[in-house]
């Protein structure tokens, strides 16, 4: 684990893409990786299907933590829409030209903008993005939800990954000078970000749940699962000086990528390796 991190907690796709008027019904299947938007500079969205998973991490699983437990089961009532991928420059640059988003432009350090995923974002600034988009497209935009992101992560799966227990840098992207002891070979280090369509997607159709950049959560700060939500719905009660992130990044050892792991920061952090995904519900 990096020691730079503030706080840390003590399938397929089709090509087609439908663009939608503000009032159509969304012609995809839930789970089958096909996808929408809702304007021409909107994210791409995918429907994942309603249903129940375990969140958090076995007690055998290499490098488990604490904090990833108690395991407990959340149900999802209701299908919704989550981001193909996490929020590019192009869509972040496309707000701030709608005099959006504060106006704030994010450094990209030269790695280039377009399909790479917006950095330099803090919680604010996506929270900023989720109301311009939810104002544009009449529709109830927001960030994942903790138990969200995890189930959407797995995407039917149980393993670490959701490709199985193993990794190398040929599946995300993270510090391949680090082997991950559950299973997997050291490899490139790429040292930045690439663009958000790099990999395989998960059987869900969501490209980089695991690595690239961390993700902004709505979720507040809990040490453990203790109490926490059992329909899927963002715990935001307690110690809310600090929102959760997941996902791990390009700078991170593979550990940071398991599928249950957790860190979180203060909203105002601005760091070259966070980015936020985007959800909404596809009811009334």
């Amino acid at each position: 684990m990096k020691l730079w991190r503030l706080i840390v907690f003590c399938a397929g796709w089709v090509a087609a893409l439908a663009v939608l008027p503000a009032q159509a019904e969304i012609p995809v299947t839930p789970g089958s990786g096909e996808f929408f938007r809702d304007c021409p500079d909107c994210p791409e969205m995918v429907v994942v299907p309603s249903g129940t998973f375990t969140m958090g991490s076995p007690e055998n699983e290499t490098d488990r933590l604490d904090y990833e437990g108690p395991q407990h089961v959340v149900t999802f009532g209701e299908p919704f829409a989550v981001g193909r991928f996490a929020v590019t420059f192009a869509e972040w640059d496309a707000c701030v030209s709608d005099r959006g988003c504060g106006g704030y432009r994010p450094n990209d350090h030269g790695w280039g903008r377009g399909n790479r995923p917006v950095i330099n974002v803090n919680w604010d600034d996506a929270k900023t993005y989720v109301q311009w988009l939810s104002k544009k497209t009449r529709k109830r935009y927001r960030l994942l939800s903790e138990a969200e992101r995890e189930y959407v992560a797995r995407a039917g799966t149980e393993t670490t990954f959701w490709w199985g227990p193993a990794i190398t840098p040929e599946n995300a992207n993270y510090d391949g000078s680090y082997v991950y002891a559950g299973g997997g070979e050291r490899g490139v280090y790429r040292r930045k970000t690439v663009p958000v369509d790099s990999f395989k997607p998960n059987p869900w159709g969501l490209y980089q749940v695991h690595g690239n950049v961390w993700e902004w959560i709505e979720d507040c700060r809990h040490l453990t699962y203790n109490s926490a939500p059992n329909d899927g719905s963002a715990w935001v009660e307690g110690d809310c000086s600090s929102h959760v992130l997941r996902g791990g990044s390009w700078a991170d050892d593979p550990i940071d990528l398991r599928a249950a792991y957790r860190v979180s920061n203060y909203p105002m952090g601005r760091f070259n390796n966070y980015g936020f995904r985007v959800a909404r519900a596809i009811t009334p």
